[in-house]
């Protein structure tokens, strides 16, 4: 197994040897500009509880869960013979390790608002309608390469009370399970180009660009559909020095 080495600039490609993490770029959990963590950055040390073998191991998801539309967010909820209304799009990619290696069997979940930028919740405020044929939830296994993919419609933009005029720039949340329930990590995605990115007071949390710039997903032609769909890809490392940055992990993974 290849040991993990400080040295800055080791290569990235799969198999090689990955630098030590720098967990300095991980946001700070009380960041002013964003108002809500004011409140919920912990004001005590965190308290470590061992785990059980019960909570590693256990309890798992069943693989024969997973619905023939649940990667289809364009269709899942809507009503007979209707769609989602909005921009349809592919988001594809891979879940990798440390190593650039596929990692298989990985629930991936992702959930996010209509093309209006309105979210199906009871606490949801924002004045744009809702899609009746838009639910904004599916998930999926990955494959034996660790991909993925969905089709649904991308999201809106929409306006939160953070600040006087403060707007979350287009985005879709993923939530992604190991062997266990305890094994989970959620992160968020935003869109190539999207000009909402630099004023956003939670993207502006994280400091460090390349830490952002591992948010967003890249436009992708060759994976699109004619006539149909843009694709846009997200890779999502669980580990190393290329970790993606997940919301539940600031500490590293």
């Amino acid at each position: 197994m290849a040991k993990a080495t400080s040295k800055a600039g080791a290569s990235a490609r799969p198999g090689a040897v990955f630098p030590l993490r720098d967990r300095k770029w991980h946001p700070k959990p009380r960041d002013a500009g964003y108002r809500s963590s004011i409140l919920r950055s912990p004001k005590k040390k965190l308290v470590i509880i061992p785990q059980t073998a019960s909570e590693l191991t256990g309890p798992v998801f069943g693989h024969d869960l997973i619905g023939n539309k649940d990667t289809d967010l364009i269709t899942n909820f809507a009503r007979s013979g209707k769609s989602a209304i909005g921009e349809r799009i592919i988001v594809h990619g891979r879940v990798l390790d440390e190593q650039g290696r596929g990692v298989p069997d990985c629930l991936v979940e992702i959930w996010q608002a209509n093309a209006g930028g309105r979210y199906r919740h009871v606490n949801e405020s924002y004045i744009a309608p809702l899609d009746p044929d838009f639910g904004g939830c599916g998930r999926t296994l990955t494959a034996k390469d660790g991909s993925y993919r969905f089709t649904t419609i991308r999201p809106g933009p929409y306006p939160w009370p953070n600040g006087p005029n403060d707007w979350r720039p287009a985005h879709i949340h993923f939530s992604l399970f190991g062997q266990a329930f305890t094994q989970r990590l959620i992160t968020q995605m935003y869109f190539e180009g999207d000009p909402l990115i630099p004023r956003c007071p939670i993207v502006r949390t994280i400091k460090d660009p390349k830490a952002i710039g591992q948010l967003v997903a890249k436009l992708d032609m060759d994976g699109a559909k004619p006539m149909d769909s843009l694709a846009y890809r997200f890779d999502i490392i669980l580990r190393g020095a290329r970790s993606t940055l997940f919301e539940n992990r600031l500490e590293g993974n």
